[in-house]
């Protein structure tokens, strides 16, 4: 069976390398320096899982001439990776990333995205439910469009649940904190890029990140994974508090992709044993091995491996 990646608010990706990027300054480029793909966490992440044989079929919102683009990139990317949208007017986004090597800095510079109008919502979720019967697992990764409630992850997995599938989620603060009156997850991934909160509160020390995966715990999420200020990240579970940290330097250029990476390995992890923090530790391992690579593609699995050896976990509580 394949894997259900749910990805409401789709975009197409643009990767720009610039050496010494600096604002207020025309910086020319050659072909080598951009890159253009499919864009949106739960796509990279049906990529990433395709890339590890997995098949995978991607659900959301696509429209306009740049949803025309992602679905054809997406089709050439992989036979793995099957599309079954909502097609909506309105263009979908447009993401842009400057990484610079020289300097290690990654800049992201994401559009909000279309409006979604209720009928549409309202599609989608009926062929949510017709779909959710058919694929073994669920991830519902990334940003949510202007019309769709911050409510709709819980709504999704209520669903989900009802047909007995585990469920996986990355999202921002509003979405969490609003999803989880409604249905938890097994595993929660907080997007920390924008703002480092959840529920509601801003996150600056070690105690406040344990803190929040703590009150997530207490909403039925089984494990939840917290970047802590891209240093190192910090595990919760029922059973405890681990920290994970690399044992070698992490080049903050390549950082791009990294979380959705994380997110399908912990996924393609939990196909072969539902040990929370064996899924955890590869997971990170994935995100490691990604930052070997310069652009936003998945890395080997062979790579993977050798991450396993690149960083320390030590149970904290």
């Amino acid at each position: 069976m394949s894997i259900l990646t749910v990805c409401l608010n789709p975009a197409l990706d643009r990767e720009f390398y610039i050496s010494d990027f600096t604002i207020d300054k025309l910086h020319r480029l050659s072909s080598e320096n951009s890159r253009m793909t499919p864009g949106g966490k739960a796509i990279n992440v049906a990529v990433d899982l395709a890339s590890f044989g997995i098949r995978t079929v991607v659900s959301g919102f696509i429209g306009g001439y740049l949803g025309d683009v992602v679905l054809s990139e997406l089709r050439e990317t992989s036979t793995l990776i099957t599309t079954n949208f909502v097609h909506i007017e309105e263009e979908i986004r447009e993401n842009i990333a400057i990484i610079d090597e020289k300097n290690h800095t990654l800049t992201e510079i994401n559009s909000s995205g279309p409006v979604i109008p209720m009928e549409d919502l309202q599609h989608f979720l009926r062929r949510f439910e017709l779909i959710s019967p058919n694929v073994s697992m669920i991830v519902i990764s990334g940003s949510i469009p202007v019309g769709v409630p911050n409510s709709v992850y819980g709504e999704l997995t209520r669903i989900a649940k009802k047909h007995k599938k585990i469920v996986f989620w990355e999202a921002k603060d509003e979405v969490v904190s609003e999803s989880l009156k409604i249905s938890p997850p097994l595993v929660l991934k907080p997007d920390f890029r924008r703002e480092k909160k959840l529920f509601g509160k801003k996150l600056e020390s070690e105690q406040d990140y344990i803190e929040a995966g703590k009150e997530a715990i207490r909403h039925g999420v089984k494990m939840v994974v917290l970047s802590y200020k891209v240093d190192y990240d910090i595990i919760v579970t029922e059973e405890g508090v681990w920290f994970i940290r690399p044992t070698i330097e992490v080049e903050h250029a390549h950082l791009l992709g990294t979380g959705d990476t994380y997110m399908a390995a912990m996924v393609y992890k939990y196909l072969s044993t539902n040990d929370l923090i064996e899924i955890a530790k590869y997971g990170y391992a994935a995100a490691l091995a990604k930052t070997w690579y310069r652009s936003k593609v998945p890395p080997k699995l062979d790579d993977i491996e050798k991450a396993m050896e690149k960083f320390k976990i030590e149970r904290v509580e």
